[in-house]
């Protein structure tokens, strides 16, 4: 390319058949694949280029990183989400942000994410978190964890994007009702009903499933005011993004609710102590344990998926760098 392009790795990537090679092929690469701020800051001196991914990056691209790699001219990452990056910051600096977004032939491919949410469904649903735990303990006694079919559940999904389609497809081939809520689509599907308030999606409603991306209208729309119209016994499950449930709301009403379920794979504080997280905190007494799952973050993490979107992303990074030459 004739100059030579610094690029720093903040995410692990060598498990990825031959990404590693591709990403090195462009410019000279420093990998810390688990890294701390701290780590970070000590390496993005004169770096041009990061190579992220929000599933397992500790480390938020924002005022600190920015300010200490002045160099940065380009941040690649491997999602579709950027909540990981400090977007309007990014812009003023005239970062490019390179992501997968909008790559549509790609991520039609990835349906990782709507197939753990649908798993979360039937494992609560099921109770097989723990029925297992009861296996484990000696126990043989089907009583306590009696659950439901889902050819007999209304289920309420929010957010009608290519994840929420699936997750719709996978419920109405098991025999679900299903009814969705997204202000932005008109939906015309055969056994799917579409609502026009929140509130309505919650309404007889046995499950609720998020699929929204991360905005100021969506942030915390999970709260008081939509789990007021939730049945006793819901079980909501979220596949997005911590930030579009207020987590202090939903402890409360899994409570105040025994019956009631939440099945996570995200949540509001990645970036923080997970053990000062209310969700977390909650799980680990004894109403939790029974009333919660919750899961790393692992959406996406398929090795398939993974093969589909770092490839993706690191083959717009090298399109990108040869129009920057």
């Amino acid at each position: 390319m004739g100059i030579l392009i610094n690029i720093l790795i903040i995410t692990p990537i060598k498990h990825i058949d031959g990404l590693y090679e591709k990403i090195s092929g462009l410019g000279s690469v420093t990998y810390l694949p688990d890294p701390t701020l701290d780590e970070v800051l000590e390496f993005v001196d004169g770096v041009d280029v990061i190579f992220t991914n929000p599933n397992k990056s500790k480390v938020f691209l924002g005022s600190d990183v920015f300010n200490r790699g002045k160099d940065i001219k380009v941040v690649c990452t491997a999602s579709t989400g950027t909540v990981h990056i400090d977007k309007e910051l990014a812009n003023n600096r005239n970062i490019k942000i390179i992501s997968i977004t909008k790559e549509l032939e790609t991520i039609n491919k990835i349906s990782s994410t709507a197939e753990l949410a649908f798993t979360l469904m039937m494992t609560s649903i099921r109770n097989v978190t723990p029925a297992i735990d009861s296996v484990r303990n000696g126990d043989w006694d089907y009583e306590r964890f009696i659950g439901r079919q889902v050819n007999q559940l209304n289920i309420g999904v929010i957010g009608y994007g290519r994840l929420g389609k699936m997750f719709v497809h996978y419920c109405r081939s098991f025999g679900a009702k299903v009814k969705v809520y997204d202000p932005y689509k008109s939906i015309n599907e055969e056994g799917v009903q579409q609502v026009h308030e929140l509130s309505e999606v919650f309404l007889e409603s046995n499950v609720i499933a998020l699929h929204v991306h991360v905005t100021p209208e969506t942030h915390g729309m999970i709260s008081k005011d939509a789990l007021c119209f939730a049945n006793s016994d819901i079980t909501i499950i979220n596949t997005s993004r911590g930030e579009v449930v207020n987590e202090e709301d939903i402890v409360e009403f899994l409570a105040n609710n025994p019956k009631s379920r939440y099945a996570t794979d995200v949540l509001a504080s990645e970036f923080n102590s997970k053990q000062e997280n209310p969700i977390i905190k909650f799980s680990k007494s004894d109403a939790g344990f029974y009333q919660t799952i919750i899961v790393p973050h692992i959406g996406g993490m398929t090795s398939d998926a993974q093969m589909l979107a770092y490839h993706r992303a690191a083959d717009m990074l090298d399109s990108y760098l040869e129009e920057m030459v």
